[in-house]
């Protein structure tokens, strides 16, 4: 099983996936199982379509619970680091990448929500190879397919969330 790594959150993205952690081991876990009896109480629950759609939608909901326990248990919340050039996680990274100029942050989806930036993680191929180049640095990496992708860093900013 690999190691947990840790994952830097804005207060702001902290504050927001907690309450939604909140609300999911709360009152969403209440409303599911209420949905499940109510399903339960229909009859044969092999022919119970609500009964195995709230099943379902308990196991996502779950998972999700899983998920948002392990990165909140694991995150390192403050400011986002101040751009200096070099690539780090949570900062906002201009490159060339196969010729294509690109904005996105390096980081957790999480952070971003609500913005249009895209985000890589630092342990996608992309994130791994660029992770403390410097403005102007080049490298490439492994696609999925086996291709070779060329990135170039045109720009680290300070991400302003």
């Amino acid at each position: 099983m690999a190691e947990p790594t840790q994952t830097w959150l804005t207060q702001e993205a902290h504050d927001r996936l907690k309450a939604e952690l909140d609300h999911l081991t709360g009152a969403g876990r209440k409303e599911i199982a209420a949905r499940i009896e109510a399903a339960r109480e229909e009859g044969d629950l092999k022919e119970n379509g609500g009964y195995h759609a709230a099943k379902d939608e308990q196991g996502k909901m779950e998972a999700r619970i899983r998920d948002l326990d392990e990165l909140l248990k694991h995150a390192f919340v403050g400011d986002a680091p101040q751009a200096s050039g070099i690539v780090e996680i949570g900062t906002v990274v201009t490159a060339e990448i196969f010729g294509d100029e690109e904005r996105f942050l390096l980081g957790n989806r999480e952070l971003a929500d609500g913005s249009d930036l895209d985000v890589y993680s630092a342990e996608s191929p992309l994130g791994v190879a660029i992770l403390g180049l410097g403005v102007g640095d080049e490298t490439n990496y492994a696609a999925p397919n086996g291709n070779r992708i060329s990135v170039k860093i045109l720009a680290v900013d300070t991400y302003a969330g």
